[in-house]
């Protein structure tokens, strides 16, 4: 042994003896079976439907790509090259109606197929033709889902076809078989903030969804158009995506991932633009992306026990947080506007509590017992105790606490 090795081997003797003693707990981390999908509206053209844009797609976090395809060609084109990226399909074409039967069965084997898309805000009126349709997909493959997306509450009685929207998505429930229901809403506009009926929106859809016993799907406004809407922010679109997985939410949707070009709306400054290069929204929706994948073990399968608000004033057609979850002591908000949520998951309880001011943080003092956790972004859990007992809540962001 050489002197320099005779110096050294005695210290790390005594280093290896001391952490023996006192060894590294290691750090708790949530646990889940599968997460929330992510789907993009929008995806990629026909044309730009290469192995490389759809694991750009994939790099963003997206799981599911949808775009309007055209012909068969051009689906079977789509599936392969998303195949290859990992990215599954929804799709779409003309002959899907035409010849529903010849379609699926040449697709419903594909690996990359996720379901078939059958038609975008429906009124009552075509509710039966819908409900016939899926069931005629379904007789064929009862494994991947047809997607129909529905009106958001905002829309007239005449787009609707409904005295009242609880009638027209209970009724959708009950006429046409689908695996989820989906609803789409953009709430965040630059005169008045956040749209007045939108809580009220996710209230109506989320409980006629429950009374189905079936999954719902929500959206986040990815992309500016008819200049009414706030330019898309990691703060509007985490406070959209976030307060739609307080509220059960089992799928997430972005309109839209690729620019789209329309004669009758103004489209501008998607994740990618028209000529086909990133944004800075490209950039927000990773990061958010991969927050709500990290923190699949608190939505994931999750059903919700409570939905209250704190603040001075609380959105239309909720309720006021009147009673603490068992855990806490204390939950002020300084008054702002903060959604309450209680997911249950498996043998776990989770406290979600998001800021929906999605312009100024929110200042929360929170305290509980000794069982109370705090759940981070990246997954981890740590005691809540380690944290001051008043913190700070970035705009349109969350705070996730379990016991």
């Amino acid at each position: 042994m050489n002197r320099i090795t005779k110096k050294i081997a005695p210290l790390v003797f005594l280093v290896f003896t001391f952490w023996s003693l006192f060894p590294v707990r290691a750090q708790e981390k949530l646990v889940s079976k599968g997460h929330i999908p992510i789907l993009g509206w929008y995806s990629i053209p026909p044309d730009q439907a290469t192995v490389a844009r759809y694991k750009e797609m994939k790099e963003a976090g997206f799981d599911i790509s949808f775009s309007f395809l055209g012909s068969p060609e051009d689906v079977q084109k789509t599936l392969d090259a998303a195949h290859q990226a990992g990215i599954k399909i929804v799709i779409s074409c003309p002959e899907l109606k035409s010849q529903t039967e010849i379609i699926v069965k040449r697709f419903m084997k594909h690996p990359a197929l996720a379901g078939y898309f059958l038609r975008d805000e429906p009124p009552v009126e075509g509710f039966a033709d819908l409900g016939n349709w899926a069931r005629k997909v379904n007789a064929v493959d009862p494994e991947h889902f047809c997607y129909v997306n529905l009106f958001p509450n905002y829309a007239t009685p005449a787009q609707l076809g409904a005295a009242d929207y609880r009638d027209y998505v209970s009724r959708f429930a009950k006429e046409v078989p689908l695996h989820f229901l989906s609803f789409d809403s953009y709430p965040l506009t630059s005169a008045e903030g956040v749209y007045v009926k939108w809580h009220q929106n996710l209230e109506i859809f989320s409980g006629e969804a429950k009374k189905a016993g079936k999954p719902f799907w929500g959206f986040a406004q990815s992309i500016l158009f008819d200049n009414l809407h706030e330019d898309p922010s990691l703060a509007t679109m985490r406070v959209q995506m976030f307060t739609n997985l307080a509220y059960g939410a089992q799928g997430l949707q972005y309109f839209t991932y690729w620019q789209p070009v329309s004669p009758a709306e103004d489209f501008r400054g998607g994740p990618i633009t028209l000529d086909g290069k990133r944004s800075t929204v490209y950039d927000h929706i990773k990061t958010l992306n991969q927050e709500i994948k990290n923190l699949s073990g608190v939505f994931y399968g999750s059903k919700v026990r409570l939905l209250q608000y704190t603040g001075k004033q609380i959105p239309l057609g909720t309720m006021r947080l009147t009673k603490l979850p068992e855990p806490l002591r204390l939950l002020e908000t300084a008054g702002k506007s903060a959604l309450v949520s209680v997911l249950e998951n498996e043998n776990q309880r989770f406290i979600v509590i998001v800021n929906m001011d999605y312009k100024e943080k929110m200042s929360l003092t929170l305290l509980g017992d000794d069982s109370l956790k705090r759940v981070l972004k990246d997954g981890s859990i740590v005691p809540a105790s380690v944290y001051a007992n008043t913190i700070d809540v970035e705009a349109g962001d969350m705070v996730v606490y379990t016991y």
